[in-house]
C-alpha cells in the first residue's frame, strides 16, 4: 500500500478583519495579465483563516494555509506572519 502525500497550499495576505473570535478575514492580492492587451491588473479574493489565540491584528502580513474545513467558509489556518 503506498501513502499519498499532499502538499498543502500556502498564500502570503493582508488581515483585513480581525473582529470574530478565532478567525480573521485575509486579503490575498494576485497579479495578472490581459491574454490580448498585456496590461496588468490585480485581482483581489478574501478567504477566512483560523486564528486559534487571536494573536494577528489588522494590517499585519501573514501566511495561511489549507487545512481541514473548520466551518462552512472557513477551510484555511493562519501558520506565521511573512
Amino acid at each position: 500500500m503506498t501513502s499519498k502525500v499532499t502538499k498543502k497550499q500556502q498564500i502570503t495576505g493582508i488581515v483585513v478583519s480581525d473582529k470574530m473570535d478565532k478567525t480573521v478575514v485575509v486579503k490575498v492580492d494576485q497579479k495578472k495579465r490581459h491574454p490580448k492587451y498585456k496590461k496588468t491588473y490585480t485581482v483581489s479574493k478574501k478567504y477566512k483563516a483560523h486564528d486559534e489565540n487571536n494573536e494577528y491584528k489588522k494590517g499585519e502580513r501573514v501566511v495561511i494555509e489549507s487545512a481541514r474545513p473548520y466551518s462552512h467558509d472557513k477551510k484555511f489556518k493562519v501558520v506565521s506572519k511573512a
